[in-house]
């Protein structure tokens, strides 16, 4: 199979990829600024399997233009598309009466409005393919966290976002999904989170700890098998229950 990984140079996103690359299919995965970074994981997907081919793609998601781009030269690359996952996010925190047009508006634009330009382009090829599968990365921040309302908003938004393309596609061989992971050790947990937050999850997370980085990868990897055709629209929590933990 042929991926496409939005926010693939890092955390969630670059175990997503390498996991694709370790099960043999070939990855485009994309990156905002971080070209080392980007570079470090394609030389460790030749290091895991040389035969599949894993490219970076520079790219803002919150620019349509950008986007059209981004994914017109991947499929010139690569030649065709079977799955999307869409895991590209910042976050920006602050209070609702503190927070500032460009903080809500770039988290909305990147972790909503990328999502759906990239969603969009990508659409026609799987149209044309007669069958795709789309898996949109959201957060259990989807329900309202304090501090995070412009974060919370745009991942609320992808499940409305991933319901909306199931109905739309599904008889096209389409499918939509949304993966809700929990607390995981990444960039953006470490840098978001406080000590006592931290510890505060672990002790009321059901599994008691936090991920690991191939518990939600390899459920990507489910979403994007046959064994997966007839799940669509749905929401897959990857949180060792920490989702309704008290």
């Amino acid at each position: 199979m042929i991926f496409f990984v939005t926010g693939g140079s890092r955390g969630i996103g670059e175990s997503i990829v390498l996991e694709a690359v370790r099960q043999g299919h070939e990855v485009g995965f994309t990156y905002l600024s971080n070209e080392k970074r980007a570079m470090q994981v394609m030389d460790t997907a030749r290091q895991i399997n040389r035969d599949s081919r894993c490219r970076a793609y520079q790219l803002d998601v919150r620019s349509s233009a950008a986007v059209e781009e981004v994914v017109d030269r991947f499929i010139g690359d690569f030649g065709s598309i079977d799955v999307v996952v869409a895991n590209a996010g910042i976050n920006k925190n602050n209070l609702v009466a503190s927070m500032s047009d460009e903080e809500w508006d770039d988290v909305l634009r990147t972790n909503l409005t990328g999502t759906f330009y990239v969603c969009r382009q990508f659409l026609p090829e799987m149209l044309a393919n007669g069958g795709g599968r789309f898996i949109l990365m959201s957060s259990l921040g989807h329900s309202g966290v304090s501090g995070q309302a412009n974060y919370c908003a745009s991942k609320a938004g992808l499940h409305g976002l991933c319901s909306s393309m199931a109905k739309e596609y599904g008889r096209k061989g389409i499918t939509t999904n949304v993966v809700v992971p929990g607390f995981f050790d990444t960039d953006m947990s470490r840098d978001g989170m406080s000590q006592s937050n931290r510890e505060f999850w672990v002790q009321f997370c059901p599994v008691g700890r936090i991920g690991e980085l191939p518990e939600v990868s390899h459920v990507v990897m489910f979403l994007a098998s046959k064994g997966a055709s007839f799940i669509n629209g749905q929401t897959i929590s990857v949180t060792g229950g920490l989702d309704w933990a008290p």
